[in-house]
Protein backbone atom coordinates (compact mmCIF):
# COMPACT_ATOMS: atom_id res chain seq x y z
CA UNK A 1 0.00 0.00 0.00
CA UNK A 2 1.41 3.47 -0.89
CA UNK A 3 0.06 6.05 1.08
CA UNK A 4 -0.61 9.50 -0.53
CA UNK A 5 -1.98 11.56 2.17
CA UNK A 6 -4.10 11.07 5.18
CA UNK A 7 -7.50 9.88 3.33
CA UNK A 8 -5.82 8.86 -0.46
CA UNK A 9 -3.56 5.58 -0.68
CA UNK A 10 -2.99 3.10 -3.61
CA UNK A 11 -3.07 -0.77 -2.94
CA UNK A 12 -0.24 -2.50 -4.04
CA UNK A 13 -2.39 -4.79 -6.45
CA UNK A 14 -3.08 -1.70 -8.86
CA UNK A 15 0.88 -0.87 -9.38
CA UNK A 16 2.45 -3.59 -11.78
CA UNK A 17 6.48 -4.03 -10.68
CA UNK A 18 8.42 -5.74 -12.95
CA UNK A 19 12.60 -6.61 -12.68
CA UNK A 20 14.22 -5.60 -15.75
CA UNK A 21 18.27 -5.29 -17.01
CA UNK A 22 19.62 -1.93 -16.14
CA UNK A 23 21.67 0.16 -18.82
CA UNK A 24 24.83 1.77 -18.95
CA UNK A 25 28.08 0.70 -17.07
CA UNK A 26 28.11 -1.96 -14.85
CA UNK A 27 30.58 -4.66 -15.48
CA UNK A 28 29.33 -8.35 -16.33
CA UNK A 29 26.68 -7.79 -13.37
CA UNK A 30 24.77 -5.69 -16.12
CA UNK A 31 24.32 -8.57 -18.09
CA UNK A 32 23.58 -11.39 -15.47
CA UNK A 33 21.28 -9.57 -12.86
CA UNK A 34 17.84 -8.03 -13.80
CA UNK A 35 18.67 -4.67 -11.38
CA UNK A 36 16.51 -2.10 -12.94
CA UNK A 37 12.62 -1.62 -11.99
CA UNK A 38 10.12 -1.04 -14.64
CA UNK A 39 6.75 0.20 -12.90
CA UNK A 40 3.30 0.51 -14.33
CA UNK A 41 0.33 2.32 -12.81
CA UNK A 42 -2.90 2.61 -14.78
CA UNK A 43 -4.52 6.07 -13.88
CA UNK A 44 -8.21 4.76 -15.06
CA UNK A 45 -8.38 1.72 -13.98
CA UNK A 46 -6.87 3.14 -10.44
CA UNK A 47 -8.98 3.69 -6.96
CA UNK A 48 -7.92 7.08 -6.95
CA UNK A 49 -10.40 9.69 -6.45
CA UNK A 50 -11.78 11.54 -9.71
CA UNK A 51 -10.34 14.72 -9.06
CA UNK A 52 -6.91 13.29 -8.81
CA UNK A 53 -7.33 10.95 -12.04
CA UNK A 54 -8.32 14.04 -13.85
CA UNK A 55 -5.47 16.04 -12.59
CA UNK A 56 -3.01 13.45 -13.48
CA UNK A 57 -4.86 12.86 -16.81
CA UNK A 58 -4.48 17.01 -17.41
CA UNK A 59 -0.74 16.68 -16.91
CA UNK A 60 2.02 17.19 -19.70
CA UNK A 61 4.36 14.92 -18.30
CA UNK A 62 5.75 12.15 -20.36
CA UNK A 63 5.75 9.57 -17.81
CA UNK A 64 2.06 9.35 -18.26
CA UNK A 65 1.16 7.69 -21.57
CA UNK A 66 -1.93 8.53 -23.79
CA UNK A 67 -3.80 5.47 -22.85
CA UNK A 68 -3.37 7.02 -19.02
CA UNK A 69 -0.61 4.57 -18.04
CA UNK A 70 1.93 5.85 -15.83
CA UNK A 71 5.78 3.93 -16.56
CA UNK A 72 8.72 4.75 -14.16
CA UNK A 73 11.88 3.29 -15.09
CA UNK A 74 14.43 3.10 -11.95
CA UNK A 75 17.90 2.07 -12.64
CA UNK A 76 20.39 3.94 -10.41
CA UNK A 77 21.20 1.49 -7.70
CA UNK A 78 22.27 -1.93 -7.56
CA UNK A 79 20.46 -3.16 -6.16
CA UNK A 80 16.94 -4.17 -7.33
CA UNK A 81 15.27 -3.34 -3.41
CA UNK A 82 16.58 0.08 -3.78
CA UNK A 83 15.48 0.63 -7.32
CA UNK A 84 11.77 -0.34 -6.58
CA UNK A 85 11.38 2.06 -3.51
CA UNK A 86 12.74 4.64 -5.31
CA UNK A 87 10.40 4.26 -8.39
CA UNK A 88 7.46 3.82 -5.64
CA UNK A 89 8.80 6.98 -4.24
CA UNK A 90 8.81 8.60 -7.27
CA UNK A 91 5.33 7.75 -8.09
CA UNK A 92 4.18 8.64 -4.80
CA UNK A 93 5.29 12.21 -5.75
CA UNK A 94 3.78 12.45 -8.89
CA UNK A 95 0.55 12.19 -7.17
CA UNK A 96 0.93 14.46 -4.36
CA UNK A 97 1.97 17.22 -7.05
CA UNK A 98 -1.62 17.23 -8.13
CA UNK A 99 -3.15 16.63 -4.92
CA UNK A 100 -2.66 20.49 -3.40
CA UNK A 101 -4.85 22.98 -5.34
CA UNK A 102 -3.49 26.26 -6.76
CA UNK A 103 -4.92 29.10 -4.92
CA UNK A 104 -7.09 31.00 -7.55
CA UNK A 105 -5.44 34.26 -8.36
CA UNK A 106 -7.47 37.45 -7.56
CA UNK A 107 -7.35 39.96 -10.21
CA UNK A 108 -5.83 44.04 -9.15
CA UNK A 109 -5.49 47.19 -10.46
CA UNK A 110 -2.76 49.12 -10.45
CA UNK A 111 -2.90 52.30 -7.73
CA UNK A 112 -3.58 55.75 -9.08
CA UNK A 113 0.03 56.51 -7.21
CA UNK A 114 1.59 53.87 -8.82
CA UNK A 115 0.28 54.73 -12.40
CA UNK A 116 1.63 58.36 -11.96
CA UNK A 117 4.90 57.46 -11.16
CA UNK A 118 4.80 55.23 -13.76
CA UNK A 119 3.59 58.06 -16.06
CA UNK A 120 6.17 61.01 -14.72
CA UNK A 121 8.91 58.53 -14.72
CA UNK A 122 8.06 58.05 -18.89
CA UNK A 123 8.11 62.14 -18.97
CA UNK A 124 11.38 62.53 -17.19
CA UNK A 125 12.99 59.49 -19.37
CA UNK A 126 11.69 61.17 -22.65
CA UNK A 127 13.59 64.71 -21.86
CA UNK A 128 16.67 63.04 -20.71
CA UNK A 129 16.42 61.45 -24.42
CA UNK A 130 15.61 64.66 -26.07
CA UNK A 131 18.67 66.34 -24.70
CA UNK A 132 20.89 63.63 -26.89
CA UNK A 133 19.18 65.24 -29.92
CA UNK A 134 21.70 67.38 -32.40
CA UNK A 135 22.70 70.95 -31.28
CA UNK A 136 21.51 73.65 -33.67
CA UNK A 137 22.74 76.92 -33.64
Amino acid sequence: MLQISIGVAIPAREIEISAIRAQGAGGQNVNKVSSAIHLRFDINASSLPDVYKERLLGLRDQRITKDGVVVIKSQQYRSQDKNREEALQRLQELVRSVAVSRKKRKPTKPTRSSQRKRLDHKTRRGAVKLMRGKVID
